[in-house]
């Protein structure tokens, strides 16, 4: 999600999100009626000559031609593009006799599907938004490099200690699909939750809810004094999971959330999944959603959130930053772990989704992919991870990177959430193993529906298990698991 992605955008795009990565041109769908399979970055056309290898030595690890192309597409969204160009300033640096072709889009996959189909993409892709090439197509198609000589490769600041030494927990992992392989290094590490103004519930007398009765009991205040209790991206309701899969796993357990990724069967029957399903749909029901939500983008549903027309807003850390503009100085932002049910959940309140964000590969035909990943090599540095979180008020995938940085509300709310959460984050992978499922089906067609009220929360459950079902017994999809 996510993601990517799933996923993190500009106006154009949606993250992950990845997010979100935060679509309407999904994975590798290029235009309506375009299959999947038809988009999918095919091993055709004539390819690229590959540079020839430059000598390994203590500065130069991975053994990067010194006079080679680097290309380096970056996804130009939330996070912006000067993070990344600071950091190839230091790739040039080092080696003064490359030339390096730097580009920022928002139209990754309608720009770069057509590079890999002849077989001459870029060295290094920041895959992100609405327009994130599918990464289960991709890895299936074999269209990836293998990041294990970066993660093995020493350290920028330690030659001691390896690249995957210095990194957030998970951060490899999610990098791997089937094996220990790592085909994506996620750079931005995203806390998903609750986003809320803490002035706001200030105002209300009130501190964030645990349970959902008390969820119910702070929205109907809300209501009273003229403020919806939610919002969250309608165009785009696959932001809603961002609250959502963690109070499931919460209410559920982390297997609840395994079997949904895993496809398994009736895996979206589990009564943990009804359970919050309800608790949403209570929040329509009620009257507690923002008046026209389902019309709203994620521009649009976070500056109405900005300017205090509702309290909660399901998103991403890169909330804070692209929403910069429209965020008053005493706004207070924070973040929280969803609510769960009551005290008969699996996990504890503070459970929360945390995990990487904006995607980042090196294409198999790439021409310098010893460029890419010393690129990212330089970018997983203390010095660019706290330039990134300086800059862009994100953590990064390094793990540390905050010393001697004032930060900002939001990420400093988050910092907190992740301390209060412990070992109690959990990962959903739907955004990344299966992105239309995951935007197109469970997102726009099932929770949109569902939280516009044209579908009940049964009748959402039987829809997006038809989906899912759908989607494991697709012989075109690769499909994954959790090892």
């Amino acid at each position: 999600m996510e993601s990517t992605s799933a996923e993190n955008t500009g106006s154009e795009g949606v993250g992950r999100r990845d997010l979100i990565k935060r679509s309407a041109a999904l994975g590798l769908v290029a235009a309506p009626g375009m299959s999947l399979l038809s988009a999918c970055a095919s091993s055709g056309g004539g390819g690229q000559k590959k540079d020839k290898a430059g000598k390994k030595t203590a500065k130069n690890p991975l053994g990067v031609n010194e006079t080679a192309t680097m290309e380096f597409v970056l996804f130009d969204g939330g996070f912006g593009k000067e993070y990344a160009q600071d950091a190839v300033k230091i790739y040039q640096k080092d080696f003064p006799k490359a030339t390096v072709k730097f580009s920022a889009t928002q139209k990754i996959q309608s720009t770069l599907q057509p590079r890999f189909n002849q077989g001459n993409p870029p060295d290094l892709i920041d895959n992100s938004g609405a327009e994130q090439m599918d990464m289960g197509v991709l890895v299936g198609k074999n269209q990836l490099a293998d990041l294990t000589p970066l993660l093995d490769a020493p350290s920028y600041d330690d030659p001691s200690k390896k690249v995957r030494d210095t990194l957030r927990p998970g951060i490899v992992e999610m990098g791997q699909f089937d094996g220990k392989p790592v085909w994506i290094l996620y750079y931005a590490y995203t806390v998903y939750g609750v986003w809320y103004s803490q002035k706001a519930l200030d105002s209300l007398d009130e501190k964030y809810p645990e349970t959902w009765d008390e969820m119910l009991k702070v929205c109907e205040k809300a209501k009273k004094k003229g403020m919806a209790g939610w919002t969250y991206a309608g165009k785009y309701p696959y932001y809603i999971p961002f609250s959502l899969y963690p109070m499931i796993g919460k209410v559920g357990g982390v297997d609840v959330l395994n079997a949904i990724d895993n496809l398994e069967p009736n895996a979206w029957k589990h009564p943990a999944v009804k359970a919050c399903f309800e608790a949403y749909y209570e929040l329509y029901k009620k009257g507690y959603i923002l008046q026209g939500t389902p019309g709203l983008d994620h521009i649009q549903s976070q500056t109405a959130w900005a300017q205090g027309k509702a309290l909660f807003i399901p998103n991403g850390s890169w909330v804070e930053n692209e929403s910069a503009n429209v965020i008053p100085k005493d706004f207070n932002l924070a973040v929280s772990a969803p609510s769960g049910i009551d005290s008969s959940d699996k996990m504890p309140f503070g459970t929360i989704w945390a995990s990487g964000g904006e995607p980042f590969i090196v294409p198999a035909k790439a021409a310098n992919a010893e460029g890419g990943m010393e690129q990212l090599r330089i970018m997983l540095s203390e010095a660019s991870s706290k330039n990134f979180t300086a800059k862009v008020k994100s953590l990064t995938a390094y793990n540390g990177g905050t010393t001697g940085i004032t930060l900002t509300p939001g990420l400093t709310s988050g910092v907190a959430a992740l301390k209060l959460a412990g070992s109690n984050v959990v990962n959903p992978r739907l955004q990344d193993w299966y992105v239309q499922l995951q935007k197109e089906k469970i997102g726009v067609a099932g929770l949109g529906e569902m939280m516009a009220g044209r579908l009940t929360p049964a009748e959402a459950v039987k829809k997006i298990q038809g989906f899912a079902d759908e989607a494991a017994k697709d012989t075109s999809i690769k499909h994954y698991k959790h090892q």
